[in-house]
């Protein structure tokens, strides 16, 4: 389910000046939790890529939590946010093109 406005989320990650073996990313979410209250620990970013939208870039993780959900949040570097974009269903994880 699509929707025109995103929920923003509450993430704990950590910000790093350069990668190493132990953080391979520059931005790494570790947790974060819903407007409704539910927390989701994060098991693995399972993918990250950027996309510049207007004046502002916004970084999308995709990351598997620790029940094995799936979901895509976005930290948007303007607005120095963190939104929820959508839970995406494991099928489509686990899917072969």
């Amino acid at each position: 389910m699509q929707k025109s406005e995103l929920d923003k989320i509450n993430v704990i990650a950590s910000f790093a000046s350069f990668t190493t073996s132990k953080q391979k990313r520059r931005i790494a979410p570790h947790r974060f939790l819903t407007p409704k209250g539910e927390t989701h620990v994060i098991a693995e970013v399972r993918r990250s890529y950027t996309e510049r939208v207007g004046d502002s870039q916004h970084i999308h993780f995709v990351v598997q939590t620790q029940q094995g959900r799936y979901f895509d949040i976005v930290y948007d570097s303007k607005q120095i946010a963190w939104y929820l974009v959508l839970e995406i269903e494991d099928e489509f994880i686990n899917q072969k093109v």
